[in-house]
């Protein structure tokens, strides 16, 4: 967990933060963020950048809030989108239905505006391996934009990919998909790449996080798969 929420209000990144400022004058021990610019979401893997000064928080915050930073993701998603690369633009809200979820509204009058651009990078039979760059940084954004567009992330409990949504009826198949959701045992959604400008030099900085061992693994098995 990134920062304490209902029922995790103990044992977060915001929790280890402010033990670490806490003998730091500069940083407001009651701000419920301290150093975080930005979260990644619980069971997402990969990389988020932590401020270390308030002036560099407030630097890196604008560059989040004026789009200019650069964020790729890695998906696996169910099914084959279509096409095959594009741009999913709809509002991100609170859902009506479901205030643990967040839901899109296409017609503009709810929530705040979102943007997500996708490219299928190998297709997999039932399932797809999908980069993921944003223009926004909405909560959920990720998972909510593919489930709008009928194509769920894997083992997304929360928006309903935990499911078999593609594939057959046999009980092999479905033994195979319990598998791969063993192996990987949260959403397939790993925050591969971050790139902003160093608050201090101006330094245009680029990191990457390879992909993890559990998206690997099963995306290995649906190679497997996919080849017969």
């Amino acid at each position: 967990m990134v920062h304490p929420g209902h029922g995790n209000y103990h044992g977060t990144l915001v929790n280890a933060l402010a033990y670490h400022f806490r003998n730091d004058s500069r940083f407001d021990v009651s701000d419920p963020r301290m150093g975080l610019v930005h979260r990644i979401d619980k069971d997402t893997s990969g990389l988020l950048v932590v401020a270390k000064t308030p002036d560099a928080k407030t630097h890196l915050g604008k560059q989040f809030f004026n789009k200019t930073t650069k964020r790729e993701y890695v998906a696996v998603v169910w099914g084959a989108p279509n096409p095959a690369a594009g741009r999913i633009e709809g509002n991100i809200g609170r859902s009506l239905r479901d205030r643990l979820q967040m839901a899109v509204f296409p017609d503009g009058d709810m929530g705040k505006h979102a943007v997500t651009h996708y490219e299928t990078i190998e297709q997999l039979g039932y399932v797809s391996v999908v980069k993921c760059v944003l223009e926004t940084g909405r909560t959920h954004q990720i998972r909510v934009h593919m489930k709008y567009i009928g194509h769920p992330l894997l083992n997304d409990a929360r928006y309903g990919g935990d499911k078999i949504l593609r594939g057959n009826t046999s009980s092999s198949y479905a033994r195979f998909v319990a598998n791969c959701f063993e192996i990987c045992p949260r959403q397939a959604l790993h925050a591969r790449t971050l790139g902003f400008v160093h608050p201090a030099t101006g330094k245009e900085m680029f990191f990457e996080c390879p992909v993890p061992d559990d998206m690997t693994a099963m995306i290995e098995r649906w190679r497997n798969l996919n080849r017969g």
